[in-house]
C-alpha cells in the first residue's frame, strides 16, 4: 500500500468539498461561528486513493478551517500506512504535525495555565487521529478500497478521539459526508468550554461522553512531589441538549494510554527506556503497523509523567513530511542526531537511521505478540506459592539486544531494544516479578498498566524532589523583598551545587534503585526536558517574587510613607503600582495562577492607588490622567 509514487494532492474548494463534489455543498449551513468547535476540533477531513493522484484529500469540514496546503500535503501522506503491511479491514493510529502558523487563539492561556502539561493544547502542531479502511472491492480499478476519516485538533486526548473515531468513522463510510455535518454542529452548539477540575458532558450521536480533565495543582513542585489523587465529585457542565443520548459513556481518562499493551515485551529494560526518554535521546521506533508505532511512541512519552516531555516525538512519520530533512539530515554522525522520537513503518528509515543510538524493534503482528509473552514467560519459573523467579536473561536473547550493535552482534531486524547505552541506574526488578506474575494469573491489561504507572511515577518524582527541593532554596529570603525596591531576581541553578546536595538528599533516600545518579543528572540538565523543566519553574519562581512585592506593597503604609515625598514622587509611586499590578495580573491569568489570596492583594493595591491618589489636588490628577 505504498503511495510514494504518487505525490500529487487534491485541495478541496473552499466550501467544503473536492471540486468533483462540489454540489453537495449546496445544502452545509451557512454557520460560520464555530467557537465551541474549534476548541475540541480544527477540522475532520476524508482522505482517499485516487487512482491519478494518488492519495487526495477528498473533503474538509468545517470548510472555513481548511489546512494549509503544506499541512495538507502531510494529513494526505499520513492518512494511509506507508509500508506493504497488509493492513486489511479497519486501523486506528494517531500522528502530529507541525502547523503552518503559530495559533495565540489555539494556545487557550486559562486553559492551558490550569491543566496538566500533558494535557495541553498545542499551538505550534497539530494532532490527527485516523480511522483507515481498506477492503476489497472488485468494483474499484485497483480492486480495493482505501480511505481514512482523520480527526485534527490541538489536543491529547487520545481515549477521547479514538473513541469517537469509533463511533464516526463506520457510520461515515455507511452515510456520507452528512454525518459529519450533524457531528461538528453537535460539537460546536452542544459541548462546553474547555474547563479543568469539572466533569463534562459530550453528547455525540448516541452516545454522551463523560470526562474530567484534572487540574494541576497551584504548586507544579507539590504535584510533582505527590501522587495525584481522585476528587469524589465534581461539578457537571454541559451546553443545553434537545435530545439526550441513549448511552453513557465514561471515560477514566482523556489521556492515559494503556502502558502494558505496548511495553510488556520490553519490560526486562524498562528502566532503560525511562532513562532514555527522560534524557531526551533520540529513538526510532519501527514497527509494521502505524497503530503500534504511534501507541508505543506515546507510552514511552509516558513513562516520565508527570514531567513533561519537550523533545519532538512524532507517534507516526514517513519520508513525505515536511520534517523529513530536519530530523534525518544530520543522522549520519550520531553525536549529532536530533532530540526526537519517530514512529516509522517503512524499512527504508532502517536503513536511513542506521546510526542513531537507539532503535526499538516492534514485533510484527498479534501473533508474535502472543509469542513475545510467553518467551517472557518461560523465563520465569514459579514455585508453590505462587512467586516468580528470574532466571538470568541469555547473551542470545533475540527479544532485547541491549548493549548490541545493528551492524555487527546484533540483527536490527529482531525485536526489541537495540542499543549500545549503558545504564546510569541498576534496575529493581520488583517491578519485573509482579507484572509476570500478573502475565501467569490472566491479571487484566488495566490493572498490569496501573502498576507500571505507579512504579514508574514514583521513579520520575524521585529523580526530580531534588531539583524542585534546589529550585526552591534559590528563592530569595522574604526578608529581602522590600516594598519600595524592584524584587531580587531567583539565583541562577548551578550543577555543582545541585550535586553536591545529593548526598544528603538525593533519590536514594526514595528510590530502591541504586547507581550513578550524578552521571545521570549531568546528562538530564543537556535534555530538552530540563530546559523545559527549569524555564517553567523560573517562570514561577519570578511570579512568586513579584506576588511577594505586591503583598508587601498592599500591606506597607503608604501613607505615612507619602507624608514627606513630593507629589512627583507619589505621581511616579501610583504609576509604579498601576504597572505593577497590570504586570502581574497578566501573567499570573496567562499561567492559570489565579487563586484568592492574589485577588485580595491586587484589590488591596487598587485600595493603595486610591489612597496614594487622594493625596494629590485634583487639578493635578486630571492633568496626569489618573
Amino acid at each position: 500500500m505504498n503511495m510514494e509514487k504518487h505525490n500529487k494532492l487534491r485541495l478541496p474548494t473552499r466550501d467544503g468539498a473536492a471540486a468533483t463534489n462540489a454540489t453537495e455543498t449546496e445544502t452545509e449551513t451557512n454557520n460560520d461561528n464555530w467557537i465551541h468547535l474549534s476548541q475540541w476540533v480544527h477540522c475532520l477531513c476524508v482522505v482517499t486513493f485516487d487512482l491519478n493522484l494518488g492519495q487526495a484529500l477528498e473533503y474538509v469540514y468545517p470548510p472555513q478551517h481548511m489546512p494549509s496546503e503544506q499541512e495538507v500535503s502531510n494529513i494526505c501522506y499520513m492518512a494511509f500506512p506507508d509500508s506493504n503491511s497488509g493492513c486489511m479491514g479497519d486501523t486506528k493510529f494517531h500522528m502530529r504535525l507541525r502547523s503552518s502558523q503559530v495559533s495565540p487563539a489555539a494556545l487557550l492561556p486559562h486553559y492551558n495555565g490550569q491543566c496538566a502539561p500533558a494535557l495541553r493544547s498545542d499551538g505550534s502542531h497539530y494532532w490527527g487521529f485516523v480511522y483507515f479502511r481498506q477492503k476489497r472491492d472488485a468494483n474499484l480499478p485497483r480492486g480495493y478500497f482505501q480511505k481514512s476519516l482523520i480527526i485534527i485538533t490541538r489536543l491529547p486526548f487520545f481515549n477521547l478521539y479514538y473513541d469517537i473515531l469509533e463511533q464516526l468513522a463506520p457510520k461515515y463510510f455507511d452515510q456520507g459526508n452528512e454525518l459529519l455535518h450533524r457531528a461538528c454542529e453537535q460539537i460546536n452548539s452542544q459541548w462546553p468550554a474547555l474547563m479543568v477540575g469539572q466533569t463534562l458532558r459530550l453528547p455525540l450521536l448516541e452516545y454522551n461522553y463523560e470526562i474530567s480533565i484534572p487540574k494541576a495543582s497551584s504548586s507544579s513542585r507539590k504535584a510533582m512531589a505527590t501522587p495525584p489523587t481522585t476528587t469524589t465529585s465534581t461539578p457537571t457542565t454541559t451546553l443545553p441538549v434537545t435530545t439526550t443520548p441513549a448511552t453513557v459513556k465514561l471515560l477514566a481518562s482523556v489521556n492515559e494510554v494503556e502502558l502494558f499493551h505496548s511495553l510488556h515485551f520490553v519490560l526486562e529494560h524498562l528502566y532503560t527506556l525511562w532513562e532514555l526518554v527522560i534524557t531526551a535521546e533520540p529513538i526510532v521506533v519501527v514497527g509494521t503497523s502505524p497503530a503500534d508505532c504511534s501507541h508505543m511512541v506515546q507510552s514511552l512519552v509516558a513513562v516520565i509523567a508527570p514531567l513533561e516531555y519537550c523533545a519532538e516525538a512524532r507517534p507516526y512519520f514517513t519520508i513525505h513530511d515536511s520534517e523529513f530533512k530536519e530530523f534525518t539530515q544530520e543522522a549520519s554522525n550520531r553525536s549529532s542526531c536530533p532530540a526526537v522520537m519517530l514512529g516509522v513503518t517503512n524499512p527504508f528509515f532502517v536503513k536511513l537511521l542506521k546510526d542513531w543510538p537507539h532503535m526499538l524493534r516492534l514485533v510484527d503482528n498479534q501473533k508474535n505478540m502472543q509469542q513475545q509473552q510467553q518467551e517472557l514467560l518461560h523465563k520465569s519459573h514459579g514455585n508453590g506459592n505462587g512467586n516468580v523467579k528470574l532466571q538470568p536473561v541469555m547473551a542470545n536473547n533475540h527479544n532485547i539486544l541491549l548493549n548490541g550493535s545493528l551492524t555487527a552482534a546484533g540483527d536490527s531486524s529482531t525485536a526489541g531494544l537495540h542499543t549500545k547505552y549503558k545504564p546510569y541506574l541498576k534496575k529493581d526488578k520488583t517491578l519485573l516479578k509482579k507484572v509476570l506474575l500478573g502475565m501467569k494469573t490472566k491479571r487484566p491489561e488495566h490493572v498490569q498498566t496501573a502498576l507500571i504507572r505507579r512504579y514508574l511515577l514514583e521513579l520520575t518524582q524521585s529523580f526530580m524532589i531534588p531539583l524542585e527541593r534546589y529550585m526552591a532554596s534559590l528563592m530569595p529570603l522574604q526578608k529581602d523583598i522590600s516594598p519600595f525596591k524592584s524584587p531580587p531576581n531567583a539565583s541562577s541553578f548551578k550543577l555543582d551545587d545541585f550535586l553536591a546536595t545529593l548526598e544528603s538528599a538525593g533519590p536514594q533516600l526514595t528510590s530502591p534503585l541504586k547507581g550513578d545518579w550524578k552521571g545521570l543528572y549531568r546528562r538530564f540538565v543537556k535534555s530538552p526536558n530540563f530546559r523545559g523543566w527549569y524555564e517553567a519553574r523560573h517562570r514561577e519562581l519570578q511570579l512568586t517574587l513579584q506576588e511577594l512585592q505586591l503583598q508587601a506593597l498592599s500591606e506597607a503604609n503608604l501613607e505615612h510613607w507619602a507624608h514627606d515625598k513630593q507629589e512627583v514622587e507619589i505621581i511616579d509611586m501610583i504609576l509604579k503600582l498601576k504597572q505593577k499590578l497590570n504586570l502581574y495580573s497578566d501573567k499570573s491569568q496567562l499561567e492559570g495562577m489565579n487563586c484568592p489570596s492574589s485577588s485580595i492583594t491586587q484589590r488591596q493595591i487598587r485600595a493603595q492607588i486610591e489612597c496614594m491618589k487622594g493625596l494629590l489636588p485634583s487639578d493635578l490628577k486630571n492633568v496626569v490622567n489618573l
